[in-house]
């Protein structure tokens, strides 16, 4: 695992597909912010929460010039039946190989039931209008990112 970028520091920029195959750059957002959020698996309890926060949450977002994307390693099938099944606003991008996870320092060691594997750790970066990390929170709880997000982008 790599170090997350820090806060005042260019966002990696990154190109991906989203939940329907079109490619999506950081970089095509520049001059409105972004909350771009990595979280593990589509369709689980915590993802499910933290979509939906973001989802309830959106036009306040919209309303501070943001944009929020989510970003995860599943497929784009996966994605595309999650964002449909619970009706979200937002971009949901590809990351199977964990590639851009890597770049923000969010793949890493993981422990579920004492078990250690490598995963998402569960995180958000606001990124300003020129690219620049704004904000960063790596292993966020679901229930708290949206409004740490929320707070970061009224701040």
């Amino acid at each position: 695992m790599s170090l997350s970028p820090a806060v005042g520091e260019l966002a990696p920029d990154f190109e991906l597909p989203d939940e329907n195959g079109r490619p999506v750059r950081l970089s095509d957002f520049r001059g409105r912010r972004v909350v771009l959020y990595f979280y593990p698996k589509d369709d689980t309890t915590g993802c499910t929460a933290q979509a939906c926060g973001f989802r309830d949450a959106y036009a306040e977002i919209e309303a501070q010039n943001a944009v929020v994307i989510g970003l995860s390693p599943d497929g784009q099938a996966s994605h595309h039946k999650f964002k449909t099944k619970y009706n979200l606003p937002f971009i949901l991008l590809v990351d199977e190989g964990h590639r851009v996870a890597d770049r923000y320092g969010v793949w890493g060691e993981k422990s579920l039931y004492g078990v250690k594997h490598q995963g998402i750790l569960r995180s958000h970066f606001i990124i300003d209008a020129g690219g620049r990390i704004a904000d960063a929170q790596v292993k966020v709880s679901p229930a708290n990112s949206v409004a740490r997000a929320l707070a970061s982008l009224k701040a």
